[in-house]
């Protein structure tokens, strides 16, 4: 099994790179779609969140508000540490599971936000960073997911930035290019992966 890291600031593409490489065989772990799952409506996870920020960030419905909950604790550090606090135990125990039910030759690709910022990089045996221009982030953000301007721009700069992520990577994918020109690059980097994968394989049978 090869486990990698993938990652990207917000805006910068990163759903698509996990979608190309899903369809190139990857097994996707997606932090993003976890840490929906563990603060569901009757989780322990969100009764936790409820009870350290209390019932504003909830939604008529009884689900999380999460536009509410963003505007609340991306302009409030110590907030955002609290919510991060609850939500990424519970994220890394799901992932953890579903990584073991993975297959012994699978490429896992774990879709990680903010693998930079809580320094996961050695968790994984290679890191893929997303990049892209902060004018293609903020624009991404506000043309397609309609953020105001001042939202998305408190979004990016509560990430870690460009250069801490790049420091990290093994692999870079520029999504500054048209969207053939991606399909190109991650084509070329899932060929890596496979190898990789092999390589690793072939390592562990020959130890047993």
């Amino acid at each position: 099994m090869l486990k990698v890291g993938l990652t990207g600031g917000i805006g910068a593409g990163k759903s698509e790179v996990s979608r190309l490489l899903v369809e190139h065989g990857a097994v996707l772990i997606d932090a993003d779609r976890i840490a929906r799952e563990v603060v569901a409506p009757g989780t322990p996870g969100l009764a936790a969140v409820i009870d350290a920020l209390g019932k504003e960030v909830l939604a008529a419905d009884g689900s999380l508000d999460r536009p509410k909950l963003g505007s609340i604790v991306f302009a409030d550090a110590d907030r955002l540490a609290v919510l991060n606090s609850i939500v990424h135990p519970l994220v890394g125990a799901r992932s953890r599971e579903l990584e073991e039910a993975a297959s012994a030759d699978s490429v896992v690709v774990h879709d990680v936000p903010l693998l930079a910022e809580n320094g996961l990089a050695k968790l994984y045996d290679l890191v893929i960073v997303v990049d892209a221009s902060t004018e293609t982030q903020l624009d991404r953000l506000v043309r397609l997911r309609g953020m105001t301007e001042e939202d998305a721009r408190a979004r990016m700069a509560a990430q870690a930035t460009r250069e801490k992520r790049r420091e990290l990577a093994d692999v870079v994918i520029d999504n500054d290019v048209p969207l053939e020109t991606l399909r190109r690059r991650v084509r070329d980097v899932w060929a890596d992966l496979e190898r990789r994968a092999r390589e690793a394989g072939q390592q562990e049978a020959s130890s047993e």
